[in-house]
């Protein structure tokens, strides 16, 4: 195989993801109870790319305890630290004097699969060759619109007014050493500089998985994506009147207490305890040590590590990030609602969305589109609307 090497582009702080990025960088979001960049460090490793540089940045000390050498994911990751973020084309420059002569570039950031590499051939690049992995997707308002002549790439355009191609940048790439010369800034640049110094990039276009979460609700279509291919377990304890029903991982040492129901693709992580009379309904993630009250009802949602939610609670489309506790009675449901995340508006179907170790007292109602930052505490009886700053009181 011609590449043995991969740099992954891991620095970044994800800004429009606040509250969720406050305390770690994006890639370290959790989507089906993994961190966005595993799934990518896991697709090299199954195409045979073991050896991996990973280039962090921003809170970089969560990356580096989570993930190690690599060892337990069956890699080697060695470690180098974007100091200033200045850019992905900065970024890859850190990692000049570890690459070899041919090697991958990935973002860390993109839940990818092993076969959106491989399916695009942009593994059997001819030597001396460079190729940029693209794929067709029906909003590139957000992304680097690519324009391809005769399996070549003529122009990278970045975020374009008007529609020019429904071919996206993956920021996929496969390179000989020869793109340091070009690079500085922004990578997208450098390429474009080395397209006009007539150094030809060949467009690899895949049809395998690539999801981005640009905000905070990409989180939730990302994490239903990816449970409808998440395997069956049940490694936990489930009493009798127990209902599950198609696709659900139970793991070790959780329990679903009587007269639940639970009903896939839904994926609960150990030492959980669900219910009794509680309902956990499809395209739903709790994480470990969480703590669901019985006749509760959670629906398309994602709660991650040491989240504690009270009985008779009803919770819909919406993320709770690691160890925040609602006590009993909490709604918070979904319908269409105006969010602005840095001078954009958005409208979109979504419930409530909370960062870490907040406390919310019983019976509080949170209206769609509620964004709650880190470290919050809510009195009970509450009706919350709109976005509550880190560290609020709402008394």
């Amino acid at each position: 195989m011609a590449f043995k090497q991969a740099v992954v582009l891991a620095a970044g702080e994800g800004e429009r993801l606040r509250p969720f990025t406050a305390s770690k960088p994006k890639v370290m979001i959790k989507v089906a109870n993994k961190p966005v960049l595993q799934y990518v460090v896991e697709a090299l490793e199954r195409n045979g790319i073991r050896r991996i540089i990973l280039v962090v940045g921003y809170k970089k000390e969560k990356i580096m305890d989570y993930f190690e050498d690599g060892k337990a994911l069956g890699v080697k990751i060695e470690y180098v630290v974007q100091k200033h973020l200045l850019g992905t084309g900065d970024a890859l420059k850190q990692a000049e004097n570890k690459t070899d002569a041919r090697f991958l570039v990935l973002p860390g950031d993109n839940v990818i699969e092993a076969d959106t590499i491989s399916d695009s051939g942009l593994l059997d690049i001819e030597q001396n060759g460079n190729a940029i992995l693209i794929k067709a997707h029906k909003d590139v308002s957000k992304y680097g619109v690519v324009t391809v002549k005769n399996g070549m790439v003529v122009d990278i355009i970045e975020k374009p007014s008007k529609e020019i191609s429904n071919l996206v940048n993956t920021g996929i790439y496969a390179f000989e050493k020869g793109i340091f010369g070009f690079i500085d800034g922004e990578l997208t640049s450098g390429l474009r500089s080395m397209i006009r110094a007539v150094n030809r990039i060949k467009a690899c276009e895949t049809h395998g998985a690539w999801l981005d979460a640009v905000y905070p609700w990409d989180i939730l279509s990302l994490n239903a994506i990816v449970l409808r291919e998440n395997p069956a377990k049940l490694e936990g304890k489930i009493e009798r009147g127990v209902t599950i029903d198609k696709r659900v991982s139970i793991g070790k040492d959780s329990v679903i207490r009587g007269n639940s129901y639970v009903k896939g693709p839904v994926i609960i992580g150990e030492n959980c305890e669900i219910g009794p009379n509680a309902c956990v309904f499809p395209s739903t993630s709790i994480g470990n040590n969480v703590t669901i009250g019985a006749f509760t009802e959670i629906k398309n949602s994602v709660l991650t590590d040491g989240v504690k939610i009270g009985s008779f609670s009803s919770i819909q489309d919406s993320i709770f990030d690691s160890g925040t506790y609602a006590e009993g009675g909490l709604i918070a449901r979904s319908e269409e609602a105006d969010i602005e995340i840095g001078g954009e508006y958005h409208r979109v179907k979504v419930g409530t969305m909370v960062g870490e170790y907040c406390e919310i007292g019983s019976n509080v109602i949170a209206y769609p589109g509620t964004i709650i930052g880190n470290r919050c505490r809510i009195k009970s009886m509450k009706e919350l609307r709109g976005k509550i700053p880190d560290g609020s009181w709402v008394v």
